[in-house]
């Protein structure tokens, strides 16, 4: 709805076409419990934005200066999107995908751009983007603050059709839909822990980009895979109570095998030419937990060979955390526990609970249970959600049995 919004009103009035969708969706949940749903939801929502757009446009003094054939096109647009049709003349197929193109303007930082795809397009709260780009709040709206400042000055909408504007504006839109995916899988929402629509719109928009020519090179096959892997994994990740499931708990037979094929597929695809990018690697990564008949029998010694070549393309923290916990499986929980103490720009994963997690579980494996209570109790205070918090609970009350 945000997107046929603003494809008509120009990324100047990204705002507004965000409160405009709110309202709408208000009103929705105030006035349908009072009887059925009509007939056609989704073209009801639209023509209900559509309306209420106009109402803010209007009390701005900002109606007649758009023209008097604003009303008909915008009614055009929503139409066609209420409708499901796809827009022609277009190189990206789809209302979404083409204003994250839009919004990666050349003007904004990396980072920014990726920032505002998450923001308008996506719901992000500025919480739940600072979690996942391991910055603070404070920072993230003062990308959000430039950044929308930048767009609403431009006079509209940029339609990016050529190929060579794809191209240059696909990194952000890949990394948008991978923290897409990441939230979705295992996010930061205060109530939801884990979020499949996000995991699957995620999947469904790197499909859709692999479909672009220009878009269908071996990093997006690559993430396409990644995503199949991990997504083959959702319904076992909680039981039948809502509770978080480790990977070591989760009923592997719950696995969705067809989707781990697919994924199989897509990383085999994506192993041509020369680069080897950060998702091929993470992707591989995937495909030998989703192999692994238990988790026992996981190729820990593999895992952390994989995780060495990712962590010298990319020397994060969080590539650090991941890399001290394989080395810890496949070696010992004291090597475990020196490569956790020896990653360099620790002070980035202060507000994760995920580095006194591991702590706590090394410390664990080592014969020390009263310091992992002490680690465990230092990743409850840092836990995002209630399914965290059940996690860490129950591994205390084992460390303290």
């Amino acid at each position: 709805m945000v997107s046929a919004l603003v494809r008509v009103l120009g990324t100047r009035h990204l705002a507004l076409a965000e409160d405009a969708v709110q309202d709408t969706l208000v009103r929705a949940l105030e006035t349908w419990k009072f009887g059925p749903a009509p007939s056609n939801p989704g073209g009801w929502l639209m023509r209900s934005a559509r309306n209420r757009a106009t109402d803010l446009l209007r009390r701005q003094g900002r109606l007649d200066r758009l023209g008097p054939e604003l009303e008909r096109t915008l009614e055009g647009a929503l139409a066609e999107a209420a409708d499901g049709g796809e827009a022609g003349g277009h190189a990206i197929p789809d209302d979404e995908l083409r204003l994250m193109f839009s919004c990666c303007d050349p003007d904004l930082a990396p980072a920014a751009q990726v920032a505002v795809i998450l923001k308008y397009l996506c719901g992000f709260s500025v919480r739940e983007i600072a979690q996942g780009s391991l910055t603070s709040e404070a920072a993230v709206e003062k990308q959000l603050f430039r950044a929308r400042r930048t767009l609403e000055a431009r006079e509209r909408l940029c339609e990016v059709r050529d190929p060579g504007q794809v191209r240059a504006r696909l990194r952000p839109v890949q990394s948008a839909i991978y923290l897409l995916f990441s939230e979705g899988y295992h996010g930061a929402h205060p109530q939801r822990a884990v979020r499949e629509d996000l995991c699957h719109e995620a999947l469904r928009l790197a499909v859709l980009l692999s479909r672009l020519p220009a878009g269908n090179g071996p990093e997006t096959r690559a993430m396409v895979a990644l995503f199949c892997l991990l997504a083959a994994r959702l319904a076992a990740r909680q039981d039948d109570d809502g509770h978080l499931l480790l990977l070591a708990e989760q009923d592997r037979s719950r696995w969705d095998r067809a989707l781990i094929a697919e994924g199989l597929r897509w990383l085999g695809d994506s192993a041509v030419g020369a680069e080897l990018t950060a998702w091929h690697l993470e992707a591989a990564i995937a495909a030998g937990h989703a192999t692994a008949p238990t988790f026992e029998a996981t190729d820990w010694g593999a895992i952390r060979r994989l995780y060495d070549r990712l962590w010298r393309l990319d020397p994060s923290p969080v590539v650090a955390l991941n890399r001290a916990i394989a080395v810890g499986m496949a070696e010992s929980a004291e090597a475990g526990l020196r490569a956790l103490a020896a990653i360099e720009g620790r002070e980035r994963l202060a507000r994760s609970p995920f580095l006194p997690a591991a702590v706590a579980e090394f410390e664990l494996r080592a014969g020390r249970p009263e310091r992992a209570v002490v680690q465990l109790e230092a990743a409850l205070s840092l836990s995002r959600n209630g399914a965290e918090a059940a996690v860490f609970r129950r591994k205390l009350a084992a460390c303290r049995g």
